[in-house]
């Protein structure tokens, strides 16, 4: 399932994504609105790890995949948007796939 680099970060994308939504879709809320703090710490340390092993692996996929400087740049910022991990893959990732099979 996870057999290549370009999997490992598609996954990554995908968790990191999902646990910023979570970080701003309920802890915030709970800690503002319910005075319930405890949410953003744990989830925030969670989405912390996820976003510097996505900001590794796609250094990574960068050089392993000779990827130019914009595409890590595009990661980069898409970790910073709302569903940006989300559009991020499915705009150029896919892209990628796609030529990498056809050149096989």
């Amino acid at each position: 399932m996870l057999d290549t680099p370009l999997k490992w970060f598609r996954n990554i994308g995908f968790l990191e994504g999902w646990s910023y939504l979570l970080l701003l879709g309920l802890a915030m809320p709970l800690k503002y609105i319910a005075d319930i703090p405890q949410f953003v710490t744990v989830i925030g340390a969670a989405h912390g790890a996820l976003f510097v092993l996505y900001l590794g692996i796609a250094l990574y996929v960068t050089v392993k995949y000779k990827w130019p400087l914009t595409r890590f740049i595009g990661a980069s910022i898409a970790a910073m948007v709302p569903f940006g991990p989300f559009i991020y893959d499915a705009r150029i990732l896919k892209q990628y796939q796609i030529e990498v099979k056809e050149s096989v």
